[in-house]
């Protein structure tokens, strides 16, 4: 899968958010959430590369196209999060939950997810074993 760039992949999640949709209304969009704007042809550029990137498809059964995201959100964010883990902390998941906990103060029901979420995995690995 092709690796998206920062302003691809604000496009692939306007797309997981509202479905498939046209180029003027991602556009607005991605305008209503920028502080810069972002002109129309420069986001018809670049979906028309993450079509050719295969991560895009493109319907032109009518005259305005409709694109859709051909890559599911749950595979591009683990791919994503792999490739960070392994360039910044060497690999190590748990070196990455350290410093994201150490920076950012948990509230109780973060913390109570964060243990359910250890809880299953740990319930997980005892039943392969």
């Amino acid at each position: 899968m092709a690796k998206p760039t920062e302003s691809e992949l604000d496009i692939l999640q306007v797309l997981w958010a509202q479905g498939p949709s046209t180029v003027r209304a991602i556009n607005e969009r991605l305008n209503a959430v920028s502080s810069k704007e972002i002109g129309y042809t420069t986001t018809l550029k670049l979906m028309q590369l993450m079509v050719e990137k295969g991560l895009l498809q493109r319907d032109t059964s009518t005259r305005t196209h409709v694109y859709a995201s051909a890559v599911e959100e749950q595979s591009v964010k683990r791919n994503l999060l792999q490739q960070f883990v392994r360039k910044t902390f060497r690999g190590s998941a748990a070196e990455l939950v350290m410093e994201a906990l150490g920076q950012h103060e948990a509230t109780d029901d973060e913390l109570a997810e964060i243990k359910e979420l250890i809880n299953k995995i740990e319930n997980d690995q005892n039943k392969g074993s």
